[in-house]
């Protein structure tokens, strides 16, 4: 892939904080001390009821490490420092280093399906809510203190597609600086890769549904407490 298709796909994909911020998204009440670090379009078409496939996808396809070369050695690279300082020892994770945020997780959103875990050790997303249409997870280390959303939005085709977004909270200067250094490896590597492997399978596989089915409002209508739509 050349670097003018790689940033041409890169373009594509990225969206504007808008497309996340614009939208009742239950999540916003739970992170107002977080930053929005990126969104994502997922080229994951479907109908209303399809929001349970795209994040069954995510967690049977391993939503961290992507699938490529050049990838697989950033993560084997954060392993290998992560490692060395210690920054995903338990003691630097959820509940340990911070509180997880299901402790601000209001009764509706409590008494909801938590929805599957994502990836592996030591990338482990924990499972925060699933909705019909939108699904959070956390992530904590020596870091930072991580979000993975997703929703399920109409598209200009009549239909739906899966968005990502990723919310963090650095951890002091070096959290600041981490997250600085790894940006553009994110955009220009991590996340284009990610989004290839989700688009193969998206096309090439039907997930079953039923292990991520919540019982909440149908996949594509914004919940009932929520006013109505206008990115380790």
């Amino acid at each position: 892939m050349t670097m003018g298709h790689l940033m041409h796909e890169v373009r594509r994909a990225r969206l504007p904080n808008a497309a996340h911020t614009s939208l009742p998204w239950r999540i916003h009440g739970l992170t107002g001390d977080f930053r929005l670090e990126d969104v994502w379009a997922l080229p994951t078409p479907g109908g209303p009821d399809d929001f349970p496939r795209l994040v069954q996808a995510f967690a049977t396809d391993d939503p961290s490490p992507a699938s490529s070369s050049a990838a697989d050695a950033l993560w084997a690279v954060r392993r290998k420092i992560g490692d060395l300082f210690g920054w995903d020892r338990p003691d630097a994770g959820l509940d340990s280093r911070v509180r997880t945020l299901r402790h601000r997780l209001p009764p509706d959103l409590l008494a909801a399906p938590p929805g599957p875990g994502l990836g592996e050790l030591p990338f482990t997303f924990t499972a925060l809510y699933l909705l019909g249409n939108e699904f959070a997870a956390e992530i904590a280390n020596r870091t930072m203190h991580g979000v993975l959303h997703l929703g399920w939005v109409p598209d200009r085709a009549g239909g739906y597609r899966g968005q990502m977004a990723v919310l963090v909270k650095p951890n002091g200067l070096l959290g600041t600086a981490y997250m600085a250094a790894i940006r553009p490896f994110r955009h220009l590597i991590v996340y284009p890769a990610l989004i290839r492997q989700l688009e193969q399978a998206w096309h090439a596989t039907d997930y079953p549904a039923e292990s991520a089915s919540p019982a909440a409002p149908d996949a594509g209508q914004q919940p009932d407490s929520a006013p109505s739509p206008g990115p380790a």
